[in-house]
């Protein structure tokens, strides 16, 4: 007899308040799969933009929605060999229109999307791992190339991508500056070791940036916000430097001769197209700085699974610290 347990719903794509938490069947795992009973799930603003139905792939309805999540593995298919039930693990599923979502008490996921969780991490740190880390190991390894002794601009450092950025380049031996827009966000970016921190919400903080790199300008960008910053980004690079595009929300009027007077190199990209090995690359990267204990997520705030449709507005209403986790 199967038993159910409980996941979060949509329907119908809309506003926070569609996300209903719901009795489901339990999972059962095929060929190649892994069903993971999750502890902690991560909340990603990717998620909003897929429950409101405006972002690009939208999955059929009624899905679960997340993509990150940590806990403990429930079950293994028959060709499973190298997890068995009880291992702490932590899931990144790259399509998150692919899978059943990790909003929920169960998770059923292709095993090459399930990963041993490193000791040092909590389950809702684990949970805080996929997307926040691979993208900004991913933008600052693949995209910007940023090198040791150079000078990375991370803007909008304290949310969960900013964080990881800002662990990774310090432990790659770069000058790190950081951006937040509020007294807390600005305090947890000079925790995170950022050797200078500016509040973007002052007039006069792209000045202080460049002066902060005595006139010369920063290597390279990872860039949160680029429908408000990119035309800015281009005074602020060195000659030859790189701006990797994490997010964006709206376009902008846009002058390529910011490009052309710098020489700059801009990259942009979605995890969910990240190439295979790339993915195995940074996986790679990241345990290990968890274990070292130079990588650490950040928890700003852990909210109950039931009120899912709080952590949607807490993840977009800016001024983070950290990563927004479900608890299951």
């Amino acid at each position: 007899m199967m038993g159910t347990m409980k996941a979060i719903r949509v329907h119908q794509f809309g506003g926070p308040e569609v996300l209903r938490l719901e009795d489901v069947a339990d999972l059962q795992p095929g060929p190649g799969e892994v069903v993971v009973r999750i502890r902690a799930a991560g909340v990603n603003p990717a998620e909003t933009y897929i429950r409101s139905g405006t972002y690009a792939a939208l999955p059929p309805l009624p899905y679960t929605p997340g993509s990150d999540a940590a806990g403990t593995v429930e079950a293994v298919g028959p060709d499973v060999t190298h997890f068995e039930k009880g291992d702490r693990v932590w899931v990144f599923v790259q399509n998150p229109t692919k899978g059943t979502g990790s909003y929920a008490e169960q998770m059923k996921v292709a095993v090459e999307f399930v990963h041993p969780l490193p000791d040092p991490l909590s389950f809702a740190q684990g949970a805080a791992i996929g997307v926040p880390y691979l993208t900004a190991w991913r933008a600052l390894v693949l995209q910007t190339q940023a090198r040791p002794g150079e000078t990375v601009l991370v803007h909008g450092a304290s949310g969960g991508v900013g964080v990881a950025a800002v662990q990774i380049a310090r432990a790659a031996g770069q000058i790190v500056i950081g951006t937040a827009g509020s007294e807390r966000g600005l305090a947890a970016v000079r925790e995170q070791g950022a050797h200078h921190v500016f509040d973007h919400k002052t007039e006069t903080y792209r000045d202080e940036i460049l002066r902060a790199t005595g006139g010369s300008g920063v290597d390279a960008i990872i860039e949160m916000a680029a429908h408000v910053n990119l035309n800015h980004d281009f005074n602020l690079l060195a000659r030859r430097g790189r701006v990797a595009i994490v997010g964006s929300r709206g376009p902008l009027e846009f002058n390529p001769r910011g490009i052309m007077a710098k020489e700059a190199t801009v990259r942009g990209g979605t995890l969910w197209a990240m190439a295979a090995d790339d993915v195995r690359m940074g996986v790679a990267a990241l345990n290990a700085g968890f274990e070292n204990g130079t990588l650490k997520p950040v928890i700003s705030e852990e909210i109950p699974l039931k009120d899912a449709a709080r952590s949607h507005e807490r993840v977009m209403s800016g001024g983070a610290h950290g990563k927004v986790v479900l608890v299951v």
